[in-house]
């Protein structure tokens, strides 16, 4: 196995976090002083004396406890804001034993306002976590979609996946006159942008390039990246739900028993619901379909009453702006799931 794959992404913060007997993550110290090293928080040359002092403080002492006098004394109003909201954040995995549980309460009930880019670093650290033992390039690529958003290429037999910001960074950049290769977004201001697509003769490079976010992804029918994105979904809600499912990609719903189904980002949701109403929709609004797959039951006793020999269908789709942002806390709170005793 390359040692890179160890630790995938090493902005993840796994070496920063302790280990569970049951093999999730708990929070450390070293992990909340990371939030208080970020830009946002770190203090510059105007910050005041209050700021400062504030900061020396939680980096000798992360868990703090932190009084609105504290925040109401810094003169910048947004740094003491970002502190409000960190500070949230660090209370919040204080108050469950694993990053994991964490993550759940935040869509179970918690009445906690978490910023979204925290979420997806929640879901960063639990990917490296339960794909630490695994050698497969594409299983950490596709993995990617789970906390960063896509940038989705469609063309004559054509159907890639690049980061977006990546994208947009790149295309910044790029000389209007640069040579495109098979991935030029439209919204690159006619500034083409090209990157290395994953595939079996350069897989092994992505394990040293895995923080730089610079490989794109074959994502059509049959290809590897497909497959590789169904197995993460399976090891999703082994993990994090105890649940076993066999979860393969379709190339379209055929089902006249077709009972429930789970959109993995808002405007899968909208498509898979109006199709399941018996709406016709335009050819347009169908392509934004990205990937489709059935999910089957390996234990019955996991679904309720009436969907334990019914599959459910889960779909994938790109905005307007041809954007996929992914929310993999659908999956986990949308499935027809027996209560647990």
């Amino acid at each position: 196995m390359p040692e890179a794959s160890r630790d995938i992404w090493r902005s993840a913060g796994l070496g920063l976090l302790g280990h569970t007997e049951g093999g999730r993550l708990s929070v450390t110290e070293a992990f909340l002083r990371a939030y208080f090293l970020r830009p946002e928080l770190r203090p510059v040359d105007e910050s005041c004396a209050a700021e400062i002092q504030l900061h020396e403080a939680l980096m000798a002492e992360p868990l703090r406890p932190v009084g609105n006098g504290d925040l109401d004394a810094i003169r910048d109003r947004d740094a003491a804001d970002n502190y409000r909201a960190v500070l949230a954040f660090r209370d919040h995995l204080m108050a469950h034993p694993t990053l994991e549980a964490a993550y759940l309460a935040v869509f179970n009930g918690d009445a906690v306002s978490i910023a979204p880019i925290m979420l997806d670093h929640l879901v960063h650290a639990v990917m490296a976590n339960v794909l630490s033992g695994i050698d497969d390039p594409f299983r950490a690529r596709t993995a990617e979609l789970f906390f960063r958003e896509q940038t989705v290429m469609t063309g004559d037999s054509v159907l890639m996946l690049a980061d977006a910001e990546m994208v947009e960074l790149h295309a910044a950049s790029a000389s209007p006159r640069a040579v495109g290769g098979p991935l030029a977004p439209a919204q690159a201001a006619r500034r083409e942008v090209t990157f290395d697509v994953l595939n079996e003769e350069n897989a092994d490079h992505y394990w040293r390039r895995a923080d730089q976010y610079d490989m794109a992804i074959d994502f059509r029918f049959t290809e590897p990246a497909l497959d590789a994105f169904a197995r993460n979904l399976e090891l999703w809600l082994r993990h994090l739900l105890h649940v076993e499912t066999r979860i393969q990609p379709q190339r379209k719903i055929e089902d006249a028993r077709w009972t429930w189904h789970v959109g993995l980002d808002a405007q899968a949701t909208r498509i898979l619901n109006a199709l399941y109403d018996g709406q016709t929709l335009d050819d347009e609004t169908l392509s934004d379909i990205v990937a489709l797959f059935r999910l089957d039951w390996l234990d019955r006793r996991d679904a309720v009453d009436g969907m334990a020999d019914k599959p459910v269908y889960l779909a994938l789709a790109k905005r307007s702006d041809g954007i996929l942002k992914m929310k993999p806390q659908n999956l986990l709170t949308n499935l027809p799931l027996a209560a647990r005793q």
